[in-house]
């Protein structure tokens, strides 16, 4: 898979860029939540950020490296049959309930809120994820990000990061060189979390020539005085500083990309 960068009509007149043709490359461009693709099972309800399987929209096809980002909903009891992958880095941030992890590598876990698993698939794996509960659903977000060269060895790790170590701040939780206890990820990739309560704020520094997609959650920020609320997301580029500003509180994702 190749690169792709989402264009879209502008959020802010002010904050966008005239190019060729007439095409408006915007700087903040919003993905909202109601606008994502869906597939609906009596089990299952997945709203898709970038086309994934049978949903597919030329317009969003994934950010730079990040090509999927999957909010399911998994009835108790519930779950995807062993499966097979290959060449991806799969990172899975369960949000309420529990996601039960079994692959070929012979790694059986239980990923709970606050855990963030990272699968390599490399030359390949199979694995199947379901909800152990029989009562509770399971609210979680499936990332893929392409990886920095084919064939790599899969590999697997899952480490928790405490509430307080999220409240109010932004957590690195993923990242290239495994930084600050975060998992490894085989790509220019930095990945934070966090919450900040309603009137809480939080800048972020983006380097040069990066990019970033912010994802929330849950609750409503504004990014730089754009409003985004549960499920949307957006993708920055040409901005050096991200102004984070809680309305209410708010879980969110935020991804700095090459």
């Amino acid at each position: 898979m190749s690169r792709s960068t989402l264009c879209t009509t502008s959020v802010h007149a002010d904050k966008a860029l005239l190019m060729p043709q007439g095409k408006v490359y915007t700087m903040i461009t919003v993905r909202h939540a109601h606008e994502r693709g869906k597939t609906q099972t009596p089990w299952l309800d997945s709203h898709h950020t970038f086309s994934f399987n049978r949903y597919y929209d030329p317009r969003h096809t994934g950010f730079r490296d990040l090509l999927v980002i999957n909010e399911d909903y998994v009835a108790p009891g519930m779950g995807f049959g062993t499966h097979g992958h290959q060449d991806m880095e799969i990172i899975s941030y369960v949000v309420a309930g529990q996601l039960a992890h079994k692959d070929s590598t012979g790694v059986s876990a239980v990923i709970r809120p606050g855990d963030v698993q990272r699968m390599s698939a490399g030359t390949g794996v199979r694995h199947s994820e379901f909800n152990p509960s029989d009562t509770e659903p399971t609210h979680f977000l499936q990332i893929w990000i392409q990886p920095e060269q084919e064939g790599l060895p899969p590999g697997y790790e899952q480490r928790s990061y405490p509430e307080a170590d999220r409240r109010g701040t932004l957590r690195l939780v993923a990242s290239r060189d495994g930084q600050d206890g975060s998992v490894t990820v085989h790509q220019d990739v930095r990945l934070y979390t966090g919450t900040l309560e309603a009137g809480q704020e939080y800048t972020y520094r983006l380097g040069d020539n990066r990019h970033a997609w912010v994802q929330v959650v849950r609750g409503e920020v504004l990014l730089n005085g754009t409003a985004l609320t549960a499920g949307d997301g957006t993708a920055v580029s040409k901005e050096t500083m991200l102004h984070l500003r809680a309305a209410e509180t708010a879980e969110l994702l935020l991804f700095d990309l090459a």
